[in-house]
């Protein structure tokens, strides 16, 4: 049994999708704390975690001590430059490729079905592929979804291109996603698949894709070849979370 998430979680959800619907107008005030405390039956306390939520993704101004203002120009379902290795790299005048190595429908397995929130056992997509920068192996790519939206991918071809436009193009609801940034080693998989001697230095992303409900849809690993990429990390106030981090390509010849 998948444990239910907490209350601040599902009240942030809930927010989100009241922006994102135009319930709660974007340049207006949003209710205020004490309003949102009578509405859902509940304390201060998670309704200001789920109001700092927004806060920090950017949704929302304010809100201590007066209702928060709904940001304007709220980001679009537009996927980031880390969630899409295509976009990402014709932007900055590379030609991206792929290999597809697997796509699948399989049974999720106890660390999926976590990330999920799934049954163990339950299907999903699995896709795995090694992406190309310029002709030369870039990264692995792994990429699980949950089984609404997976099965649209299996009327895609992986080897033709962005997953994340297919999708997009599809209808599909990719609201935000929240990407963890780390250091890892390279197995003999991502050896093969890379070109590169086991043990070499790859940047791993994680990342994990919210529709505007803030219900998981996908989980995803990309690891880097070294000499691919170089992320900066972008401070401002109330920075929108796209802006906020974003990757730009090593140059080759440097």
């Amino acid at each position: 049994m998948v444990a239910a998430q907490p209350l601040h979680q599902r009240l942030a959800a809930e927010f989100r999708a009241r922006i994102a619907s135009g319930r709660w107008p974007e340049g207006e005030q949003a209710p205020s704390e004490a309003a949102l405390c009578e509405e859902f039956g509940t304390s201060r306390g998670p309704v200001r975690q789920a109001l700092a939520t927004l806060r920090s993704e950017g949704l929302i101004v304010g809100g201590q001590g007066r209702s928060p203002l709904v940001r304007r120009n709220v980001p679009s379902h537009a996927a980031s430059a880390l969630g899409s290795f295509t976009a990402w790299a014709r932007e900055h005048g590379h030609e991206p490729g792929q290999r597809t190595v697997l796509q699948a429908r399989v049974p999720a397995s106890a660390a999926i079905a976590e990330l999920l929130q799934v049954e163990v056992g339950d299907p999903v997509l699995e896709l795995r592929r090694v992406r190309t920068l310029d002709g030369a192996p870039a990264l692995s790519e792994a990429m699980y979804f949950v089984w609404d939206l997976g099965k649209r991918l299996m009327e895609f071809d992986p080897d033709s291109g962005s997953v994340n436009r297919f999708l997009l193009d599809a209808g599909a609801d990719l609201y935000a996603s929240t990407h963890q940034i780390d250091a890892v080693t390279a197995g003999a998989e991502d050896a093969a698949n890379l070109g590169l001697a086991e043990g070499a230095p790859l940047l791993r992303v994680r990342r994990l894709t919210t529709d505007a409900a803030g219900t998981v849809v996908e989980y995803a690993e990309d690891r880097y070849a070294p000499g691919v990429t170089t992320v900066i990390v972008e401070n401002r106030l109330f920075a929108a979370p796209d802006r906020a981090l974003r990757s730009v390509p090593v140059r080759r010849d440097a």
